[in-house]
C-alpha cells in the first residue's frame, strides 16, 4: 500500500518544519541534503534509489504513518 502513496509537497514541508535550515533552503529529512527549492527537494525524493538513497521510502512511509494517525484521531474524536 505504502509504494502507492504520492508524496506531495505539503508533505516534505510538514516533514522539515522541525528542521533548522538556512532561510530559503529545503532539507531532505531523510538525508539531510539541503536545496534551494522545494521543487529540487521533491526530484531528489523521487530520483533517490536511482543514486542508492532511501529517501523516496523514508517520505512513503511517513507519510502512511501520517494518515494512519489521522483516521485514529478522526475515530476517536467525538462526534456532536
Amino acid at each position: 500500500a505504502s509504494s502507492r502513496i504520492s508524496i506531495m509537497g505539503q508533505d516534505i514541508l510538514t516533514a522539515s518544519q522541525q528542521q533548522l535550515v538556512p532561510q530559503g533552503s529545503y532539507k531532505c529529512v531523510s538525508c539531510y541534503c539541503i536545496f534551494p527549492m522545494l521543487s529540487s527537494v521533491k526530484t531528489h525524493i523521487q530520483n533517490s534509489s536511482q543514486k542508492g538513497y532511501s529517501c523516496k521510502v523514508y517520505y512513503r512511509r511517513l507519510k502512511a504513518l501520517w494518515e494512519k494517525q489521522q483516521k485514529v484521531q478522526e475515530v476517536a474524536a467525538p462526534r456532536e
